[in-house]
């Protein structure tokens, strides 16, 4: 179990991470800051990325957190060969990113910090996920109806297109979600 010396501060809007972090039965608070800069380095590998992103964004709160409070920060990209799809600019930027998708096998990548004033821990989990062949129409629709422009490689797994597209995954399901819950948790018990 996880000890509550620490209250657990979830910097993260995202109701796909909230309900995966109210699936494990910890108290917690939301606390976001708005309009952290989610750029990096040309240079850094696209597979740290993700870890690169939710470091920066813990480090954001630096002189917000207390001494009794512990920090999970998350960020999510998807990898396409060594291509970096974050999220769509909008619904052209999502049919292209559902194309390169269809058909073939990409990357999901969850990099986590979590951090306190005295302790940081960061890593990255990643899924293999492959896509069937998805028609133009099968992509339009699921951008009109679930409107994934909140969301890296424009889709959600948990949503109609995870249910027809996804022929295969290998890693966490909760991962391609947003947050790689079994490892959190681990990592929660040893602070």
């Amino acid at each position: 179990m996880i000890d509550k010396k620490y209250k657990i501060i979830l910097a993260s809007n995202s109701p796909r991470r909230q309900e995966l972090i109210s699936g494990i039965d910890i108290e917690y608070e939301i606390r976001v800051i708005n309009d952290i800069d989610e750029s990096y380095p040309d240079d850094i590998a696209s597979e740290d990325v993700a870890e690169f992103l939710a470091i920066k964004k813990a480090n954001s709160y630096h002189d917000k957190i207390k001494d009794n409070e512990l920090l999970i920060t998350a960020d999510t990209v998807v990898l396409k060969g060594d291509e970096v799809l974050g999220k769509p600019e909008d619904k052209l930027d999502a049919q292209i990113m559902l194309n390169k998708l269809s058909d073939t096998t990409h990357l999901v990548i969850t990099g986590v910090c979590i951090y306190t004033t005295s302790k940081q821990v960061s890593f990255s989990n990643i899924t293999k996920v492959t896509f069937g062949k998805l028609s133009d129409d099968e992509i339009e629709y699921y951008i009109d109806t679930y409107k994934p422009y909140d969301k890296a490689g424009a889709y959600g797994i948990q949503e109609w297109i995870g249910f027809v597209g996804v022929k295969h995954i290998e890693g966490s399901y909760f991962n391609v979600m947003g947050l790689p819950i079994y490892r959190i948790y681990d990592e929660l018990k040893k602070f």
